[in-house]
């Protein structure tokens, strides 16, 4: 009998790293999701495609099937509970305003367990433990042992998984496009009972640090790329690093958290490797195969832009070491004007709103109110975030006219001059 991983979420990380580590270590995998298109494909099939998208070794295939996976409804409550009950290592990828519910279904299945079961949350979510021992603790019943049976596993993810052009949706809805590299970095202390022997499955005490190394580094780096890229005219990642300009803010926005981290967690990391992570982040970035947009690595600037999140915090976490905010001031400025549209010229629905914010209330408020950030770094930044493409300002008579994509009713014309 193979161990079971019961895995809510068949989305792209669900399948191109999760599903596909603990299927490769021996387990079967059962996925657990809402949309029935995916869990009748997965029920039918019982096997998806992987394709890998990066330079790879000579001789090396650059596609391969995970086996042994199934599916069930998260509609199916006692379904749900059956897996729950009997899983050996339980997993999520459901984002932050699902994963609640998530657990809410999970409970019951919990409830009936007599030995430890771990949770491991590929959410990239801060606080993802604390989120699960509220909800749980709400959902089983009271005087239910949960921290001695049920291990809350945060974990970094940094995968990077492109969204799936419609063709290939339409043609086949399980395979998933990837990068190689398949790494799931996981924090040691929340497991409960057996670990699982899972190769890509790193285990580390510090934790924190590589939280923060993922968010402030990776994520920023990669968002600035975006920012900078889309305006200079890109459409994919590996345009944007391809063009000296936007790799030298990449790479400077980097060295900066980097060398950050360091300081801040002097036992964990040094400057070697740091290095070394900052070039293979930005020989990632690179990959053409991978075909990453500058949308989807952009969007979602209200959260981007969040104090914890990564351009705040990681100018915050520089400020507070010392070291040259600039490259990160240019940084947050360019993600202020980051317009970009997917494949059918659709604006994300949340960046629509945040711009319109902007155009209504400024940039200096919206960096205060919505950033957090003192007087002295928004005038660094708002020097930098200068109008362009997506909103047209202009003075005519003593009337301000705002335009925009979204809200246009009439086309206003100005002479260069004006």
């Amino acid at each position: 009998m193979h161990k079971l991983y019961v895995h809510f979420g068949a989305g792209n990380i669900g399948r191109s790293l999760a599903g596909a580590l603990f299927s490769q270590a021996g387990y079967d995998v059962l996925f657990v999701d809402a949309a029935p298109d995916l869990v009748q494909a997965l029920h039918e099939r019982r096997r998806y495609r992987v394709v890998v998208k990066d330079v790879l070794p000579p001789g090396a295939p650059d596609s391969y099937w995970v086996e042994r996976v199934n599916a069930i409804s998260a509609r199916d409550a006692e379904a749900v509970a059956d897996a729950v009950a009997r899983a050996d290592v339980i997993g999520t990828a459901v984002g932050a305003q699902v994963l609640p519910l998530v657990l809410r279904s999970a409970a019951p299945g919990l409830a009936r367990r007599t030995t430890p079961v771990s949770i491991l949350f590929c959410e990239n979510l801060h606080g993802a433990a604390a989120l699960a021992r509220r909800e749980l603790t709400a959902a089983l019943p009271p005087g239910f042992p949960l921290a001695e049976r049920i291990g809350l596993v945060e974990t970094s993810i940094g995968k990077m998984v492109p969204l799936m052009p419609a063709g290939v949706r339409e043609r086949d809805p399980l395979e998933v496009w990837c990068e190689a590299y398949n790494r799931i970095i996981a924090d040691r202390a929340g497991f409960v009972g057996p670990i699982p022997d899972v190769p890509g499955l790193e285990l580390k005490g510090c934790f924190a640090a590589y939280v923060e190394r993922k968010l402030y580094v990776h994520n920023l780096g990669h968002a600035t790329c975006a920012c900078h890229g889309f305006l200079k005219g890109y459409a994919q990642i590996w345009e944007a690093m391809a063009d000296p300009e936007v790799a030298a803010e990449t790479r400077a926005v980097m060295d900066e958290t980097a060398r950050a981290l360091i300081r801040r967690y002097p036992d964990e990391f040094d400057a070697a490797g740091q290095h070394a992570h900052v070039e293979d982040l930005l020989s990632r970035f690179g990959n053409r195969a991978l075909g990453d947009t500058v949308f989807r690595v952009g969007r979602d600037l209200p959260r981007k832009l969040a104090p914890g999140d990564r351009f705040i915090g990681g100018l915050r976490l520089v400020a507070e070491v010392g070291g040259d905010l600039q490259p990160l001031c240019r940084a947050v400025a360019a993600a202020l004007q980051f317009r970009a549209t997917d494949e059918a010229g659709q604006p994300f629905a949340a960046d629509v709103a945040f711009l319109d914010r902007i155009a209504t209330e400024g940039v200096p408020a919206v960096l205060a109110a919505h950033c957090g950030l003192d007087a002295d770094l928004i005038a660094q930044i708002a020097a930098l975030a200068k109008p362009r493409q997506g909103w047209l300002q202009a003075e005519c008579s003593g009337v301000r006219f705002r335009v925009s994509g979204r809200t246009t009713r009439c086309c206003v014309f100005l002479k260069p001059e004006h």
